[in-house]
């Protein structure tokens, strides 16, 4: 009945009457800027950014009209006339952090939920929920309020042992604040605090109605004095270590409990019909004498909703054992790759997601270049288990669906199944053969049939409109190739069928490049076939790393390096402009991978200057701001970025080609320089795992072969390079 009824004359004429655009019109000149497609916007990113523009418009009511109220970091820089972060607000509908997305997690290797800390140590200890700060405020109203503070003031660390905790220290006038937040044993946010002043005054933990994204209501605030607790909307507990020496709470209507601190009375419980009810607990400071106070939070409401259970003894040491080990005199890279494993590990403690707040939801395409570096460290029974989840996806057609319109993902994981046999010498299990079967079909029927590409999708990568990108193509052919070389190794008939579908793909992409006029390719690979060259090139990167669908050096590949790197350029790193509009970490390491493959020397630049870029705890936002150089895009916390530091680490001491094994073609000079010992494994490689150490002018190789070894090639910059054979364990490097 529905089907008959003539919905776009409804519209039109209702549109009409009220003087208002004509929807229907609107979307429909919106859609000529993209290629037709059967999926203009995934219904999961539509409900995403609903569900985020949304959050935007309560902070567009709620912040602009109270900013005597103290508020998170991000919206005291954003909203500062005065800060390179400040966005006007005129024509803003919603107002969302897009400068200062960062955070960091803490948390346990066996344990899904993520408790997160800004740079200024405002602690959201459940997921999207309210959160705690901690200010000093003296009797003659002197405040230290951390997220008003310039960066001298602040710093900021990670701790990775024993247990991740992030530490906080802020100084100001006499004042000093000191944070520390971690995640138990018993699976509890706890955070220890440290005041000092150098007159009377008081330490406040205040309970407080937003996060790093924004406003998150507390509708009820109440403080049990028997257990020393402040119940938030009567479902999550903050227990204090110490009895509070006074309380303050306030509704809306009477503004923020700040502003009337450190005030009079002793108010136990209130209530806000608003959704933005705050509380103060205040603990008494003597000049010159430190209090100390312990904070914790229950996490009872995230971890109800795994869906396995939680294991929160088990301890970093024991999840990191046999993981790969780097060591390097440069103290800043080795922390990053250290802080990058727990990164990778925290993040797959359940389903692998990309980051612990903002994208903490499956993609397959995050979640294969995730599991590509915890292969690569060792970490095999994990990443198995999150493997073997992902014939569950799959739909009776064979597609790899997590979302709509996005067709790179059966390519993918086609090519992280077959890697992860190649590392492990494990033949996918028969589940999941069937279901990789059912994928090589799926993408047989996909693929479009006059230019043999896979249909227009909505950009996975950021690259632009829904076009026709060769990201989706390059992962088919990538994902066919490596499954069928490991169906023919195997007897496996259907090898046949997935090698013939490779040539198809191989052909069409090279067909439509080829009928792309000279003068807008220049030589190199655009986003897609009626594109111009622009950043959304990027994309097609994939075919050389991690794919290495052509030798090293190809040269349209490296005419696609060059254009990116002399036109897509900002502050030493790869610049998105679709989308993100900031530098992006985990492409600028893709790029340098392939100039590492190339055996051109930018390769180092890149890797120093995303070092550079990384937080002061060892994190990189999805994109970050070329200004304010805090997060702009995505989560502040970005899985896949972490990842793609541990390859680059990884593949600077052993790196794998065709049938070939090159060890040290990544060591920087400074390293050399140090004269101390480089190491680097076990890694697990095609042949068996492998370690590297280099000390001096001798470099070790210890392999535990599987099968017929590779080639070895020793490619340390600086020193001629040996080709030796597989029973080689020492090699004496000479000087070129």
């Amino acid at each position: 009945m529905f089907r008959w009824l003539p919905w776009k004359f409804l519209v039109k004429h209702a549109a009409r009457r009220y003087g208002v655009l004509d929807p229907a019109t609107f979307v429909a000149r919106i859609r000529r800027f993209s290629q037709p497609s059967e999926v203009a916007e995934p219904l999961e990113l539509l409900r995403a950014g609903i569900v985020f523009h949304a959050r935007g418009l309560v902070n567009a009511k709620a912040i602009q009209h109270n900013l005597d109220w103290v508020w998170p970091y991000w919206v005291e820089r954003q909203f500062n006339p005065d800060d390179p972060s400040f966005v006007p607000r005129a024509f803003s509908f919603s107002h969302i952090n897009l400068t200062h997305r960062n955070w960091t997690a803490v948390g346990r290797p066996g344990v899904a939920a993520y408790p997160i800390v800004d740079p200024r140590g405002l602690v959201t200890p459940l997921h999207d929920g309210w959160s705690l700060d901690f200010w000093i405020v003296t009797e003659s109203r002197r405040r230290l309020l951390p997220a008003k503070l310039d960066d001298p003031a602040v710093t900021q660390r990670l701790l990775l042992e024993p247990d991740l905790a992030v530490v906080t220290r802020c100084e100001k006038d006499g004042m000093t604040l000191d944070l520390a937040t971690r995640m138990t044993g018993n699976a509890d946010c706890e955070t220890e605090i440290r005041a000092t002043a150098d007159e009377d005054g008081w330490l406040v933990v205040a309970v407080r109605p937003y996060n790093p994204e924004g406003v998150q209501f507390i509708h009820h605030l109440a403080f049990d004095p028997a257990d020393r607790a402040f119940k938030v909307n009567r479902e999550a507990t903050v227990r204090l270590g110490d009895s509070p020496d006074s309380l303050r709470m306030a509704h809306y209507a009477e503004g923020d409990v700040y502003l009337d601190l450190p005030g009079s009375g002793d108010q136990r419980e209130t209530s806000c019909d608003v959704g933005m009810a705050t509380g103060a607990a205040l603990f008494r400071l003597r000049a010159g004498m430190t209090r100390e106070v312990k904070v914790r939070v229950s996490l009872e409401r995230d971890l109800r909703a795994l869906s396995r259970p939680a294991d929160p003894a088990l301890s970093w040491d024991e999840a990191l054992a046999g993981t790969a080990e780097l060591r390097i005199p440069d103290e800043r890279m080795q922390f990053l790759y250290d802080a990058a494993l727990r990164t990778l590990l925290l993040l797959s403690a359940e389903e692998l997601v990309p980051g612990p707040y903002t994208y903490r939801r499956f993609w397959f395409r995050d979640a294969c270049l995730m599991l590509h570096p915890l292969l690569a460290i060792g970490m095999v029974a994990r990443a198995e288990r999150i493997l073997a989840s992902f014939p569950a996806r799959q739909t009776h057609g064979g597609y790899f669906l997590s979302q709509e319109g996005e067709w790179d993902s059966n390519g993918q994981v086609l090519w992280i199944a077959a890697r992860a046999a190649e590392l492990t010498g494990k033949h996918p299990a028969i589940a999941m053969d069937q279901a990789l079967k059912k994928a090589v079909r799926w993408l047989a029927r996909k693929r479009l049939p006059d230019s043999g590409l896979l249909p227009a999708g909505f950009s996975a990568e950021h690259l632009g409109p829904n076009d026709f990108y060769y990201w989706d193509d390059y992962w088919a052919l990538g994902g066919l190739r490596a499954m069928a070389r490991l169906w023919r190794a195997a007897g496996d008939p259907f090898a046949g069928e997935a090698e013939a579908l490779a040539a198809e793909f191989d052909r069409s992409i090279r067909e439509s490049i080829e009928a792309i006029p000279p003068a807008r390719a220049k030589g190199a690979i655009p986003a897609a076939p009626g594109r111009r060259m622009d950043a959304g090139a990027i994309g097609s990167m994939v075919a050389d790393y991690p794919l290495q669908l052509d030798p090293p050096g190809e040269t349209q590949l490296m005419k696609t390096a060059d254009f990116l790197i002399g036109h897509c350029f900002h502050q030493g790193g790869f610049f998105q402009e679709m989308i993100h509009s900031g530098i992006n970490a985990y492409l600028t390491l893709d790029l340098a991978q392939t100039l590492l493959r190339a055996g051109d020397p930018r390769f180092a630049g890149l890797i120093r200057r995303v070092a550079e870029l990384a937080s002061p705890t060892g994190q990189w936002p999805e994109a970050i701001h070329p200004r304010t150089l805090g997060g702009c895009m995505g989560d502040g916390q970005h899985g896949w970025a972490a990842g793609e530091w541990v390859m680059m680490m990884r593949n600077c001491f052993v790196r794998e080609e065709a049938g070939e094994l090159i060890l040290g073609s990544g060591i920087l000079p400074e390293w050399l320089a140090a004269g101390s010992e480089l190491r680097f494994g076990p890694t697990l490689t095609a042949w068996g795992p492998v370690s590297v150490r280099l000390l001096g002018s001798r470099l070790f190789l210890d392999a535990k072969w599987r099968g017929e070894p590779p080639r070895l090639t020793v490619a340390v910059p600086g020193f001629a390079p040996v080709h030796g054979s597989p029973s080689d364990r020492e090699f004496q490097l000479l000087p070129a």
